[in-house]
């Protein structure tokens, strides 16, 4: 029986969709390689369990899990990855900008809301970290990494100051984490960023990478045209400017 929630974006591809807690549509992704699993974002601090029973669905084991990547130090996408790393000798990959964040060396930055955002989520003392979890490789843009056909880091600060994004050639699928994401049937520029004009200015570095399909940290994943689509991007959550 598949986990409900996971879906095959391409072949060895596969989005879990997260449904604990509050974020909007939360993903993470699963690619199954030859060498063994690589997991592209956890989910929150109790979403191991739910990564378990897919792995299962996918005829996988805890121990088949050999790297986690993260697109960004966010709770709800770096949650459960010091829980994970317990399950095997597996590496942990994150953007070298935001890695002192994910280890717990440094405190992130916070996001700089906008008023539209307001309405949708509260101002906070603290920045949204998830549990420390240890950095065993930083990368860095055009780093590549050892699966999908050669994934290649796509550095996409402005969420965070170290978001990274990952264009898997084996599938021609770029999985964005926070930089897009969907909302309402569009894609959108991702929210609650700590730099947005720095935000804006990344999307141009996705679109460059000419996919087919995209997968996002937040909502239903685009399986056609995907690189015109993310050029395509609108903004809902920007400041009005004020009438003179």
């Amino acid at each position: 029986m598949t986990e409900p929630g996971l879906v095959e974006l391409a072949s060895s591809l596969y989005q879990l969709r997260i449904p604990e807690g509050p974020a909007h549509l939360l993903n993470s992704y699963l690619w199954l390689g030859s060498d063994g699993v690589t997991l592209i974002d956890t989910g929150w601090p109790d979403s191991a369990a739910l990564i378990e029973r897919a792995l299962a669905a996918l005829d996988r084991r805890r121990a088949d899990v050999v790297r986690i990547v993260l697109t960004h130090f966010h709770e709800d996408h770096a949650g459960s990855a010091a829980e994970i790393t317990t399950w095997s000798r597996v590496e942990v990959v994150a953007g070298a900008d935001d890695s002192a964040f994910v280890s717990g060396e440094r405190r992130g930055p916070l996001p700089s809301l906008t008023v539209l955002e307001r309405t949708i989520h509260a101002e906070s003392a603290e920045p949204p970290h998830g549990p420390a979890c240890r950095v065993d490789r930083e990368v860095r843009e055009g780093d590549v990494l050892d699966f999908a056909g050669g994934a290649r880091v796509v550095s996409v600060p402005g969420h965070t100051p170290g978001s990274i994004a990952l264009y898997l050639p084996d599938a021609d699928a770029l999985l964005t984490g926070d930089a897009v994401a969907e909302f309402n049937g569009e894609v959108i520029l991702g929210v609650f960023d700590t730099d947005r004009v720095t935000a804006k200015l990344s999307l141009a570095k996705l679109v460059g990478t000419g996919a087919q399909i995209a997968g996002f940290g937040h909502g239903e994943a685009v399986l056609v045209d995907a690189g015109a689509r993310i050029a395509a991007a609108t903004d809902p959550f920007a400041d009005v400017p004020e009438r003179s």
